[in-house]
């Protein structure tokens, strides 16, 4: 590794430390968990506010992301998978530092769907197993797991009372994969209530639990609902049966939490790739704002004494930890991430409506090589954060672009739900559409135009290179579905159920819309250069069927690079990260008209 003065920027952006918002233990908020990268692998720290120690609780060679603290704060919870195969067991140990230990003896390793705990102790967990589908089980202490919920199709854990008596679930019985209903029940098992806006599978109106009210003994839940073609917050009161509808009237999507005393909710507020927070009390219905600088907000909690915590970034400046306060709440030691440019909006007409695209340019006229940087998901979007892969495209000189396609989430239901049947085909109508604005508006160079993304995004590139082979001079795909047909028989049991509900059934069910997803259908039309990254433990993209669709290119003599990590889906250690980025850019200029 070089030293931090010959070290170019874009591995600066990579190397410097990170932190994440911290969660705190509902019952002792001065102490934290999050996670940070400043041991060159992305790890869980406990964090005693108090006394301000921080130690690193997790150290395993390929990272740990998924933990919380139980509410008296003494214990930490991690879920425990193999290499990133996501597949595994919850482990627990003290706060204060000691060894783990089986945070749930009895439940045999699975797929997560959710975890919750009680203040006595109890441990509600989701799980999902291709042999089971999806269960949740009641864990007491010293007693033996019981099993209170089953079914084939896709559900977990939303969240548990304040007093623990009361259990929200998400679940999708009816079969659409992409909106789910609600159901409570008592930790026997027993129903309290249920909420449907699917109105059993025949309408495509989306719920989530967004938490019980914290407060002892009150029934209030506040959910996420899409009744008025957006995300946005209402109280559904689970004893008495009663819905208040909290009409915050702001554009896009909203969401929210509780305050600590229940008095309040922090809402936050996503609209055209920004975001921001808002104060709403439910008993007069007045919105007052929380100021935060322009940009996204990538989380943010309210804490006891009434302040805000949040991370906050923009595509020019790197992410922070920031309070209300105007403190810093976090700021690691270390080499400092080197800002970028900043995003511009471009707006462009397509065949579904207007899209938005987020646009960067480097220094110098244009036509520029550009770079189309396709988000996953695919209910996800690109805002203006930092992200250190395109400012590190631009630091090498070209543009990039990142497209809000139909499937993508932050505008309306309506956008999100376009995506089906025709899936990948209604992405790149979009994309194509900005590509084509994109040159003639004098942006970028049509003879050095890169298609990259990954997982999603890797899926999109690789069928863009066979659908529009004369779009594309270069292809970056990473972790992508290549074939989608033997993805789908190797894929966890959760994105099986998300396929059926995009394409409308199984390979046998619909074998003409999985071929016409399909990269590997259009793999003989590819005309530009190849690279792919696939990580050998990915169980959303599984490593099988990028080999098929690598067999294919090789059977043919198509140029390509395949490169095989010991992985899942992506990484979590910095220099590997680093290494992928480094032989994407490499394989870019190598392969691209001067």
């Amino acid at each position: 590794m070089s030293d931090d003065t010959t070290m170019p920027d874009w591995e600066k952006r990579f190397r410097a430390p990170r932190v994440g918002l911290p969660e705190w233990a509902e019952d002792a908020p001065d102490r934290s968990l999050f996670v940070s990268n400043a041991t060159g692998t992305y790890e869980l720290y406990a964090w005693d506010r108090t006394s301000g120690a921080q130690r690193q609780a997790t150290d395993r060679p390929n990272g740990t992301t998924d933990g919380t603290l139980s509410p008296d704060g003494e214990w930490i919870w991690w879920f425990s998978d193999t290499d990133g195969d996501e597949f595994g067991v919850w482990l627990r140990q003290p706060f204060g530092g000691g060894p783990d230990e089986p945070a749930t003896p009895g439940l045999e390793p699975s797929f997560p769907a959710g975890l919750a705990i009680g203040r006595d102790g109890t441990a509600v967990v989701g799980r999902s197993t291709d042999e089971d589908g999806s269960t949740v089980h009641v864990c007491r202490p010293g007693r033996a797991p019981v099993e209170i919920y089953r079914h084939r199709e896709s559900a977990g854990v939303g969240d548990l009372s304040r007093d623990g008596t009361l259990i929200a679930l998400e679940h999708t019985e009816h079969g659409d994969a992409m909106h789910s209903a609600l159901r409570v029940l008592r930790t026997d098992g027993s129903l309290v209530a249920e909420l449907d806006d699917t109105k059993g599978g025949t309408e495509e109106l989306g719920l989530e639990v967004l938490g019980f009210a914290p407060v002892p003994g009150d029934t209030r839940l506040l959910v996420g609902h899409q009744r008025r073609g957006r995300w946005e917050p209402m109280v559904w009161d689970v004893a008495a049966g009663t819905q208040q509808d909290l009409a915050i009237e702001l554009p896009g999507d909203v969401s929210a939490e509780w305050y600590p005393d229940g008095s309040a909710l922090l809402v936050e507020h996503s609209y055209e790739a920004r975001s921001e927070l808002w104060r709403f009390d439910p008993a007069t219905g007045e919105l007052t704002r929380v100021e935060t600088p322009a940009g996204t907000v990538s989380g943010a909690t309210a804490r006891p004494d009434g302040t805000v915590e949040y991370l906050w970034s923009s595509a020019a400046q790197p992410s922070s930890v920031r309070s209300t306060t105007g403190a810093v709440v976090l700021s690691p030691a270390g080499l400092k991430a080197p800002g970028s440019v900043p995003v511009e909006d471009a707006w462009v007409e397509g065949p579904g409506g207007r899209i938005h695209a987020l646009v960067q340019r480097p220094e110098g006229p244009g036509p520029h090589p550009t770079v189309f940087e396709i988000h996953g998901g695919p209910t996800w979007h690109d805002s203006d954060a930092f992200a250190a892969g395109p400012a590190a495209w631009l630091d090498h000189g070209f543009a990039v672009v990142r497209v809000n396609y139909r499937g993508s989430t932050g505008y309306g239901r309506e956008w999100t739900d376009a995506l089906k049947h025709r899936v990948g085909l209604i992405e790149l109508e979009d994309i194509e559409a900005v590509r084509a604005w994109a040159v003639d508006s004098g942006l970028a160079d049509p003879r050095r135009l890169v298609l990259s993304g990954g997982s999603w995004g890797g899926y999109l590139t690789l069928l863009g290179l066979g659908t529009q082979p004369e779009a594309w001079a270069v292809g970056l795909a990473a972790v992508p579905v290549a074939d989608y047909v033997t993805a789908y028989h190797d894929e966890m049991e959760t994105l099986k159920a998300l396929d059926r509900t995009l394409l409308g059934g199984t390979p046998e069910e619909v074998p003409e819309r999985f071929a016409a997803s399909s990269p590997l259908t259009y793999v003989d039309e590819v005309r530009a250069p190849v690279y792919i990254a696939a990580g050998v433990n990915d169980p959303r993209c599984p490593i099988r069927q990028v080999d098929n669709y690598v067999d294919r290119l090789a059977a043919r003599g198509a140029v390509h690079e395949v490169y095989r990590y010991d992985a899942g889906h992506g990484s979590l250690v910095v220099e590997e990260r680093i290494k992928q980025l480094r032989m994407e850019i490499e394989f870019a200029l190598r392969h691209l008209a001067p």
